[in-house]
């Protein structure tokens, strides 16, 4: 049985249309591959990365109403591949639905501020849904695996959640926020096996980056080496930015904390979308910093 038509309004943020360009094209050949549309929501903003609320509340929830009202004129879902993306507009969303109820003049306060700017308001109709969750809950993990082409068996996985993800909302549904099992599961289904260790839920460091670099490399490379020592052939990760801190800047964690890594990461689409066929080149795996060819060679697959 064939999974239903699946669309979404497409949030790809910022890293994945500049550092992390190769999650962009992977994210677009995976749903390409599965049948699922994305109609590209050109004119959102950056959601901040947590980092407009150090100012002003108002600010977040003001930019970020508009990101999730440009889906709503849509009549669509919001979909994102960035675990960030997903923890600052899922928590607008979820803030915002309940001062509908509890504080109404507020939503009206952010609505104003929309209206000025000739935008939509903010009507709280649909829901923020990272790639993982839509793929696992709208369109099954049994589907994706009669999909499945290329078995990803052998392969040792190591998922890295990282924290918005997980725990920047209040409510989440589709898995445990402190023992989740989503990615393993996608693993499975594609033939691969989860690899658990200590950090996975974990920061990765990436927001100490700015202004403490050398405890930022340290809490990484303590990942990337619990990771390997309990076997992984490569860490996957559902966020473009704890892919920059694992694997852009892993060159530079490996002189601070004085140890050779060599840890290929790859992001959740990509992973997947090598199960279902797409050549390694459709999927940037030569962009990444760390070489992605020992993944590629134990899977058998040329490069």
């Amino acid at each position: 049985m064939l999974s239903p038509n699946l669309k979404y309004a497409y949030y790809p943020g910022c890293v994945a249309q500049g550092a992390c360009r190769e999650l962009y094209l992977s994210t677009q050949a995976l749903t390409q591959a599965l049948g699922i549309e994305l109609i590209e929501l050109k004119k959102a903003a950056c959601c901040g990365s947590g980092t407009f609320k150090e100012d002003s509340q108002l600010l977040e929830d003001t930019v970020n109403a508009r990101n999730i009202a440009l889906a709503e004129e849509l009549n669509l879902p919001l979909l994102t591949h960035c675990s960030t993306c997903q923890g600052v507009i899922g928590h607008v969303n979820e803030n915002l639905q309940q001062c509908q109820t509890d504080n109404p003049n507020y939503v009206e306060q952010v609505n104003g501020l929309l209206q000025k700017e000739g935008c939509s308001p903010y009507r709280g109709s649909t829901e923020v849904k990272h790639i993982l969750y839509a793929l696992l809950t709208d369109y099954g993990l049994e589907e994706i695996t009669q999909r499945v082409t290329k078995k990803l068996t052998g392969l040792k996985c190591a998922a890295f959640y990282g924290c918005y993800l997980l725990r920047a909302q209040k409510y989440m549904p589709y898995d445990d926020p402190f023992h989740p099992e989503g990615m393993e599961n996608m693993f499975r289904a594609v033939g691969a096996t989860p690899i658990y260790y200590r950090g996975r839920t974990q920061c990765c460091g990436w927001p100490l980056s700015s202004y403490a670099t050398n405890e930022s490399f340290k809490m990484a490379g303590m990942h990337i080496q619990d990771a390997l020592a309990n076997g992984a052939d490569c860490i996957v990760t559902p966020c473009p930015l704890c892919h920059l801190n694992l694997d852009s800047r892993q060159p530079e964690v490996e002189k601070v904390i004085e140890q050779r890594l060599g840890l290929p990461i790859l992001h959740l689409p990509q992973l997947i979308a090598l199960a279902l066929g797409v050549s390694p080149q459709k999927l940037g795996l030569d962009r990444h910093m760390v070489s992605t060819k020992p993944v590629l060679e134990k899977l058998g697959i040329s490069h």
